[in-house]
């Protein structure tokens, strides 16, 4: 049975000063905590009867059973789930993160969990192992961006720096940033490397950043001229992008291999 105790500590993994404190994050859900399983170690597993009867093989430090009555208490989720697992947080060095061999994600002060989770799960789905995050972006291990990955955060490295100081230091490798008086994505020459920058769902990307820019690019809309939203959501926008890049790639590769 879990104890007053042990409720306080997975509900105080909503704030970010205690889940950088004791170096976890909370998932909750099957598919989502099995996924996160596979790639993370898991500190504490609580559970409904059922679920630890279909999984017996889980393994956590420590395993609670309890009542649906008992997750609805400790859940985090405005519908509890099944499940809720306490994790390791990893531990990623930003010195293994090559741009002049891979293509980079960089997000500059998305502030969004959903809209972050959504940019890990395009990541992920495009085959971009690493992104690099100012540090006012949203925690990735906040519960909701956590959720908001469905699994990707296994996946994808999360670096936290000071994103102009990384940006600047870089030399001879291309900076890419989506703008309104950008070229048209579509008609640019792309590299296959490099860093991808996606700004901030109001401002966009900030003016430091945005100096650091080698490539400005627009995603126009279809068709030309007509009247039409703002901008795209931050997360859209990188869907789009890292698409097209990928695109390049597979017409490339299928060139060279004919």
């Amino acid at each position: 049975m879990l104890s007053k105790h042990e409720i306080k500590y997975i509900r105080s993994l909503e704030m970010k000063k205690f889940r950088k404190e004791y170096g976890v994050f909370l998932a909750e859900g099957g598919k989502l905590v099995e996924e996160i399983m596979s790639g993370f170690y898991c500190r504490m597993l609580v559970a409904g009867k059922k679920w630890l009867s279909e999984h017996p093989a889980v393994k956590a430090d420590k395993i609670f059973e309890v009542a649906p009555d008992d997750l609805s208490r400790i859940s985090l989720l405005k519908t509890p789930k099944d499940v809720l697992a306490v994790f390791d947080c990893p531990v990623y060095s930003i010195e293994t993160v090559d741009p002049s061999s891979k293509l980079v994600l960089a997000v500059d002060g998305v502030q969004d969990p959903g809209n972050f989770g959504s940019i890990v799960r395009l990541a992920d789905w495009y085959g971009i192992e690493d992104i690099i995050c100012s540090q006012d972006t949203v925690d990735v291990f906040n519960p909701k961006t956590v959720q908001a990955t469905m699994g990707a955060v296994t996946r994808v490295k999360i670096h936290y720096v000071s994103l102009s100081g990384y940006l600047s230091r870089l030399s001879g490798i291309p900076v890419y940033g989506t703008f309104l008086e950008g070229d048209n994505i579509y008609a640019r020459q792309l590299s296959s490397f490099g860093v991808i920058v996606l700004g901030n769902e109001g401002r966009g990307i900030r003016p430091d950043i945005s100096k650091l820019v080698t490539s400005r690019l627009f995603i126009p809309n279809y068709p030309e001229g007509r009247e039409t939203s703002e901008s795209l959501n931050v997360a859209a926008a990188g869907a789009v992008i890292c698409s097209e890049f990928r695109r390049r790639q597979l017409i490339l590769s299928n060139v060279i291999s004919n």
